[in-house]
């Protein structure tokens, strides 16, 4: 008979067994199911709700399950349909009446509602941590690419000279803010909602702040309808992680991007490329080409969740059942992307004369050209038009900007002088952007700095 079986007078059937069951997916929060109920058998004990040889007898128990699950000594049934009752059968079979007092005062609702905090807290971590692995990989790129010019683009068009490394730097801004998320993520998640009940709360005289306290929460959930029915830390942190790979499949797309032949900025190291079965000079980006395509699965968890919460009345629905596969999906999918990621970005081959010789196309230093004008006292919309004439004449005649001779130049305006050649260099103009962000070699050192210390603050946290 199911543990819950009393008030009925046959047996399930079995395509509805199955269907119910979620023990398929919902074995991997053993671990995070025994946490929580050693600390309910503690406090219950410290309430005089059970007895102090009881709590002991349970605590022995899970303690000796968990080594055996762990040992890959256990199979798990559908016929106990999820963890919690799949240990809980466990521990009766093991400890007798003792096991049968541990759901004193405690429903599922409210265990798997803890489980998966206590899950989802310790992933987050996880996935923090492999982010700040990516921005280390980015980070030692950058040092060594404060002076590669490359072209900027706006619209995919070659727009301004800046750094490679400044372009890297960008992805790491990113990430800061996917590691910060995550953080602010885990301080919402630290509520505990054991000891909530079914939905109730319950009659024993429990110590809730006891419970949160034993498992690390900041502290107990203030509703107790609201600590069964919150889906919303499961939300938010699908949410995290669909903007985390947002970021990885831009990036993944410039990388592809890079390395065709087409661009040739980039080439990534054998390891993390694939072949053609037909054609022997390829060499495919498929690792970006994956992440890019994982990005899409992630998104759809996120908007799969969304559905599902958004007309459940209070509190719990066996819908909420459909919360940790889509969970427990994107956290596999983000984990399994960005060791892969972080190893092709620290492998990948830069090839410096490849980004210099496409800077020195597309007038990317028509900017600069005007801002000289502006500079020699002529209005910057003026400039602007008088350069404008000077692009359009430059590709009437096949010329760029730097190649034109000072006649030439000074029939658009006379303010222009010898010393514009050097304004026009690309690496001068680079250089010349020391505005705060920009791609000067000592703005990049300074962001260089700043991501260095944050990867180094985060790691302790």
């Amino acid at each position: 008979m199911k543990l819950w079986g009393g008030r009925f007078r046959k047996e399930t059937d079995s395509l509805v067994n199955d269907f119910n069951s979620s023990i398929q997916f919902d074995c991997r929060l053993y671990r995070e199911d025994i946490e929580g109920s050693i600390a309910h058998a503690r406090m219950l004990a410290d309430c005089g709700i059970i007895s102090r040889e009881d709590q002991e007898s349970i605590k022995a128990g899970l303690e000796g399950i968990l080594a055996d699950i762990e040992a890959e000594n256990i199979a798990f049934t559908a016929d106990n349909e999820d963890i919690h009752m799949n240990v809980e059968a466990l521990l009766t079979e093991r400890i007798g009446d003792a096991g049968k007092r541990l759901h004193t005062a405690r429903s599922r609702n409210d265990q798997v509602a803890v489980d998966l905090r206590l899950y989802l807290r310790r992933e987050l971590g996880e996935v923090a941590g492999q982010v700040l692995d990516l921005q280390q990989a980015i980070l030692d790129q950058a040092k060594q690419h404060q002076s590669t010019v490359m072209p900027g683009y706006t619209h995919l068009q070659r727009a301004q000279p800046i750094s490679f490394a400044q372009h890297l730097l960008a992805y790491g801004e990113q990430l800061k803010r996917d590691v910060t998320r995550l953080e602010d993520c885990k301080k919402r998640m630290n509520i505990c909602p054991l000891g909530s009940g079914a939905l109730a709360g319950t009659t024993y005289p429990i110590d809730r702040w006891e419970t949160a306290e034993l498992l690390g929460f900041d502290a107990p959930c203030s509703n107790s309808l609201d600590g069964v029915s919150d889906r919303d830390y499961a939300l938010e942190l699908l949410g995290d992680l669909s903007i985390l790979m947002m970021h990885l499949s831009r990036f993944a797309e410039e990388v592809i991007l890079w390395c065709s032949w087409e661009f040739k900025f980039i080439e990534l190291d054998d390891a993390y490329s694939t072949g053609s079965s037909i054609m022997p000079q390829k060499k495919n980006p498929d690792v970006a080409e994956l992440v890019r395509g994982k990005t899409g699965r992630v998104y759809g968890d996120l908007m799969g969740l969304l559905t599902a919460m958004k007309g459940l009345p209070l509190a719990y629905n066996k819908d909420m059942q459909e919360d940790k596969e889509p969970v427990f999906d994107a956290i596999d999918t983000v984990k399994m992307c960005l060791p892969v990621f972080t190893g092709m970005i620290a492998t990948m081959k830069v090839l410096p004369a490849n980004m210099r010789r496409a800077a020195g196309g597309g007038f990317i230093n028509a900017t600069d050209c005007a801002d000289y004008l502006t500079r020699k006292g002529m209005p910057f919309r003026d400039a602007y038009t008088a350069v404008g004439n000077l692009v359009y004449y430059c590709t009437e005649n096949g010329k760029l900007l730097e190649e034109l001779s000072l006649e030439e130049l000074q029939n658009i305006s006379p303010l222009f002088g010898e010393d514009v050649y050097e304004a026009l260099r690309l690496e001068a103009c680079m250089g010349q952007r020391r505005s705060w962000g920009g791609p000067a070699v000592e703005e990049t050192s300074r962001q260089i700095e700043e991501l260095t210390a944050f990867i180094k603050e985060h790691r302790h946290e």
